[in-house]
């Protein structure tokens, strides 16, 4: 569909300002974003208006979608990969006629594969125009976890606004059991969490809503909702959870945490489960630990050759501090525990403070920091200390007690490994200094400063390359011209004008267009150059101008060179660092 003629729809039947409208078409055409795509991202209109623009405009009816209609008879009609590929879906059918619901109509390849589809199938097709939520609503009922799901729901007898009937059986909380022991619940929660882990989700979300009972998956850092329950089943789902998780059931009135281990998939799986009260009942989110996922090698990464020499270097040195920094779900301790993998040999004693533990490594000795009586990571570091370490893992630098004992320890003859929230690894130092630790101290005591992003990798098979806009062209000509001379020949292949990529959905990926995420990630090696702008008036326009000197690589310039082969959109590598 024609950008400008749906922006014309939408200022004449008042949607939005004719300014909006001319700025949302700038922005579309530099973007290469479909106008109705930002629409939606910024949510400056509801679903079903521009739908109904849309209608208008190419003559097709829109249409509600009614769920119950979609059968999974129905749903055979058109192949999961094809209905996310071209964005159609069945829903319903009649005899020879099957009606198919489209959120881009106009798309000439859609409608090529759904022709290809009628004549296969010898059947007629009453094309719909459909909303991008409703849509998504038909997608998830592919899903053989929401399959099951809805049979086990369908054997629960549940009355509105009163929970499960009371010809369920039911057993007192104080014999161990209750409603949640149900099988059908059993098996709302084991699909659950099968899935999640099956689709690679970090989190699980069960959140109670005024009406229903939602159910979202993190995945890829965003989060998707994946099924809609009865509001009825959020109490016996949350307390079948907190029984897996030894957690109190009769207690909702404050936040609890827990966590429990599976086999799912022939592997073993953890799970930490958070509850928070809210006004409608308890949230309960609940991390995915999956150890083939979450622990990686420092070659899985997808570092620069110069990072990992630089790396391994720093990992080289018999005492000091590397440092870790990124904002919270930016892979920090996925990265530690890849450095962690290094240093683990026979004649090696580690020992890691965490909160909590997230991966069980073998040869480490972990120990989770309880605050709440009053073994913190400070208290920790220095019995620690005691235990003849050559290696400590703090999870984070929080205060200036542990800011201080990791200092001394590795001025001591250890090496130390740590986060820190800071927005690069130029502001390590003076954090540090702002957390009241000496700076004359930190050139001896540091090795190594490294920040990280996390951003979705597109997938390789449906990549699809096209030149960037003019002004992304200039942002990155810009990047390149400063990247160090080292680095030149290897990105000589990369010339102007640049070619950025996007993926459009395929077999490969089950149509989601993105295979997982990869960091963005620069290092700041502690040189005795550098050392000497620390100990004497530090600032941070100092510390960047000896990084340049370093020929550190950032953050932007990594991701720019990820975008350019292809392994990144170059839009969310700007968003990521923009500011940084």
């Amino acid at each position: 569909m024609d950008d400008r003629a749906l922006a014309d729809a939408l200022v004449k039947k008042l949607v939005m300002s004719p300014e909006l409208s001319q700025k949302l078409l700038l922005e579309s055409r530099d973007a290469r974003k479909r106008l109705e795509d930002i629409i939606r991202e910024r949510r400056l209109a509801d679903d079903v208006s521009v739908a109904q623009i849309k209608s208008e405009l190419l003559g097709i009816p829109y249409q509600k979608v009614k769920l119950d209609a979609v059968s999974e008879e129905v749903l055979k009609a058109i192949p999961a990969e094809t209905a996310s590929t071209y964005k159609a879906v069945p829903l319903s059918r009649d005899g020879n006629m099957l009606v198919v619901g489209m959120l881009n109509p106009d798309d000439v390849r859609a409608q090529e594969a759904l022709r290809f589809i009628a004549k296969n199938q010898k059947i007629s097709l009453g094309v719909y125009v459909i909303t991008p939520s409703d849509l998504e609503a038909v997608m998830r009922k592919y899903s053989s976890y929401r399959s099951e799901i809805d049979m086990a729901v369908s054997s629960l007898k549940i009355q509105p606004g009163k929970g499960l009937s009371a010809t369920q059986r039911t057993v007192s909380i104080e014999e161990g059991a209750s409603v949640s022991d149900e099988a059908p619940i059993i098996k709302i929660v084991s699909s659950t969490l099968q899935s999640a882990v099956e689709e690679g989700a970090s989190d699980i979300h069960i959140e109670p809503q005024r009406a229903r009972l939602r159910i979202r998956f993190r995945i890829d850092g965003e989060l998707r909702e994946v099924t809609s329950l009865p509001l009825e089943l959020h109490q016996p789902i949350v307390s079948r959870v907190k029984i897996l998780s030894d957690l109190k059931i009769d207690e909702n009135r404050i936040p609890q945490d827990g966590r429990f281990r599976t086999v799912i998939f022939g592997r073993d799986i953890d799970f930490r489960v958070s509850t928070f009260p809210t006004p409608v009942g308890e949230k309960a989110v609940i991390r995915v630990l999956d150890p083939s996922i979450g622990l990686k090698g420092l070659s899985n990464l997808g570092l620069l050759e110069n990072t990992i020499a630089i790396l391994n270097q720093a990992l080289a040195k018999p005492y000091g501090m590397i440092l870790v920094t990124g904002p919270t779900g930016s892979g920090k301790t996925t990265t530690l525990y890849a450095l962690l993998q290094i240093l683990n040999k026979e004649d090696v004693n580690i020992i890691s403070l965490e909160d909590p533990v997230e991966y069980f490594v073998e040869g480490l000795n972990q120990s989770q920091v309880r605050p709440e009586i009053g073994y913190d990571f400070s208290s920790g570091l220095r019995q620690t200390l005691r235990q003849d370490p050559d290696v400590i893992m703090v999870g984070e630098i929080r205060d200036t007690e542990t800011a201080k004992l990791a200092v001394q320890a590795a001025l001591t003859g250890h090496i130390v490994l740590s986060t820190l929230h800071t927005n690069n690894a130029i502001g390590v130092i003076p954090r540090l200094i702002d957390m009241e630790v000496d700076s004359f101290l930190l050139p001896s005591a540091i090795n190594l400063m490294l920040s990280q992003r996390l951003v979705r990798q597109i997938c390789g098979a449906c990549k699809k390359g096209s030149p960037a806009t003019p002004e992304v062209q200039r942002i990155i000509k810009d990047e390149m011209s400063k990247l160090p001379a080292a680095l030149k020949p290897k990105t000589a292949e990369f010339r102007e004008p640049y070619t950025v990529y996007v993926s459009l959905g395929c077999k490969v990926c089950k149509g989601k267009g993105i295979v997982g995420r990869i960091a963005l990630i620069e290092v700041l090696m502690m040189t005795r150059e550098l050392g000497a702008i620390v100990g004497a008036d530090v600032t941070e326009n100092k510390i960047w101008d000896e990084a340049a000197r370093q020929g550190m690589v950032t953050m932007r310039q990594d991701g720019i060179i990820k975008a350019l082969s292809g392994l990144v959109t170059i839009e969310e590598v700007l968003r990521e660092t923009s500011g940084i």
